[in-house]
């Protein structure tokens, strides 16, 4: 152990001039920090991932038979297996149509009020995902609390589907039965995603078993053939990463104008800047480093000269779509406040084979 003593005509000033390095020290790491803290506010990845296991002493026991309810029959979960002929009598032709990760065409209905995509594989609705009102959703509608589902259907933790293929039981957790329960209406599959914060549905999607059992949202046992969607090459990744990004700018402004926040502008140079970082998380991934890559947002957009006041970023990966991706920041808080951020103007989007990145930014004025 070491001792020191100052002199004594030391212990004044010498201590004094000390005293006040240290706090002039101190004053600038404050300061430092809170301007850093003002420029940037990024958030840490949210990973999603299912466990996908195969048992050949897989059965369906009979009281979960008993447990389905009947499938609808007004509302848009009335044309899942039916002809895109018939869907678009009802509704219209699309805004736009583009591609998904599972084989079906994504058909985008997007004027005024309305929202939803309709997955269409082979000429049939297999899937259909609504995030606005004025949608019959029935039996459930956006807005609808937890509360009331419950009084509709019963709510089980496993849900199981038996096909030609084989026997599919999907396992729910708790986070899964607050947040998106599986319910199932007869022949049909129900996914609730709720705001966890306010316990209101924010989208709601349909979907038919095999479609289900392709996106795999939840852990799952099976007994028989894995039913999977033709592997995507490299282009037809670029091209439902494309529609991804767009997606999920639009939802995002769904959900801020829920929250009366204005809408985001959609910022190019952003979507480029988050699309690398989506890039890099995949690669890094798949290496034997598993870790987030080094330079951190502020250092990134200062790289490519972006001009900002306010900054901040969601990423996440291994979800199953945009509808899921926001879904998830939605009911995570920090990504939420993110999202919902008021001081933010602009927003760009980039994604890269399911690693999803948003960036926004308050713009000087």
């Amino acid at each position: 152990m070491f001792f020191f003593d100052l002199p004594v005509w030391a212990g004044g000033s010498l201590l004094k001039a000390l005293i006040r390095i240290l706090v002039l020290i101190t004053g600038i790491i404050f300061i430092v920090f809170s301007f850093n803290s003002f420029k940037q506010k990024e958030d840490e990845i949210i990973e999603h991932e299912r466990e996908i296991v195969e048992s050949r002493k897989l059965e369906i026991e009979e009281e979960m038979k008993e447990k389905n309810e009947k499938r609808p029959e007004t509302g848009v979960s009335t044309f899942i297996g039916g002809s895109v002929q018939s869907f678009k009598e009802k509704y219209g032709e699309p805004s736009r149509v583009e591609p998904s990760y599972y084989g079906y065409m994504w058909y985008i209905y997007n004027e005024g009020e309305t929202y939803m995509l309709a997955g269409v594989l082979r000429d049939r609705v297999v899937t259909v995902a609504v995030a606005s009102k004025d949608i019959d959703t029935n039996p459930f509608q956006i807005g609808e609390n937890l509360e009331s589902v419950y009084r509709k259907v019963s709510m089980q933790s496993e849900v199981v589907l038996k096909n030609d293929h084989g026997i599919y039981r999907f396992e729910l957790f708790e986070d899964d039965l607050n947040t998106k329960p599986l319910i199932t209406l007869g022949d049909l599959y129900v996914q609730l995603y709720f705001d966890r914060f306010t316990g209101e549905i924010m989208f709601i999607r349909f979907l038919d078993g095999y479609t289900l059992i392709k996106h795999r949202p939840y852990d799952m046992t099976y007994r028989g053939d894995l039913i999977e969607s033709e592997p995507l090459t490299d282009d037809e990744y670029k091209l439902a990463d494309k529609a991804a990004e767009r997606q999920i700018f639009e939802l995002t402004n769904i959900v801020r104008k829920k929250y009366n926040l204005a809408p985001l502008v959609w910022d190019e140079d952003l979507s480029k800047i988050a699309y690398h970082y989506s890039l890099e998380m995949h690669d890094n991934e798949n290496t034997t480093e598993k870790d987030r890559p080094d330079e951190d947002l502020a250092g990134r957009l200062d790289k490519n000269n972006v001009l900002y006041e306010y900054a901040g970023e969601n990423v996440a990966y291994h979800y199953t779509d945009s509808i899921a991706a926001v879904s998830g920041w939605l009911n995570s808080k920090k990504h939420r406040e993110t999202m919902l951020n008021e001081h933010f103007t602009h927003m760009g989007t980039g994604v890269y084979k399911k690693f999803y990145t948003e960036n926004f930014v308050e713009r000087p004025r």
